[in-house]
């Protein structure tokens, strides 16, 4: 089957496990920025993560990132499209992992959610090059991945410099 893009609009199936989870449970389905508004289906999610110990958060962030692979794949291959724009699971993991050790507090919640969108929006490098060059579930993911990266890193200068 063809990932190419089609000249019909692609009517997502929820029904479909891959497809419920790839879509953020519906969230994915908004008419505009998709993306930004699966980051915020994800925040709810990831407060109830933060109460786990930071080893089982962290152990979360690779099941949930090494299901995504496949999640967002099978979905793609579903829909006849890579990436299509309302598989919002990437972004799920791309902000838990923006989240990871800091505090679990609103001013933290809300810098994490602007960080990773800023990170995942700009695209600045790598990020850019592997959301072009790297196909299948893992290129579907591994942008967000590393756009979570950058914004966690970033935050956690901020909670090193905040006094």
């Amino acid at each position: 089957m063809s990932l190419e893009p089609m000249s019909e609009p692609i009517k997502p199936n929820l029904k479909s496990p891959a497809q419920f989870l790839a879509f953020g449970f519906g969230s994915g389905l908004a008419p505009k920025a998709p993306g930004t508004f699966g980051t915020l289906a994800a925040v709810p999610l990831c407060w109830l993560l933060s109460h786990l110990s930071l080893g089982y958060f962290t152990l979360v962030i690779v099941i949930t990132f090494a299901l995504g692979i496949w999640i967002c794949g099978e979905a793609s291959k579903q829909l006849g499209v890579h990436d299509h724009g309302g598989i919002v699971w990437d972004e799920f993991v791309g902000y838990w992992i923006t989240m990871w050790a800091l505090p679990n507090s609103w001013p933290w919640i809300i810098a994490g959610f602007i960080a990773f969108r800023v990170f995942d929006i700009a695209k600045p490098w790598p990020i850019g090059p592997l959301d072009k060059k790297v196909d299948g579930g893992f290129g579907i993911m591994i942008d967000d991945v590393v756009a979570g990266i950058m914004a966690c890193g970033c935050l956690h200068i901020a909670l090193w410099l905040i006094p």
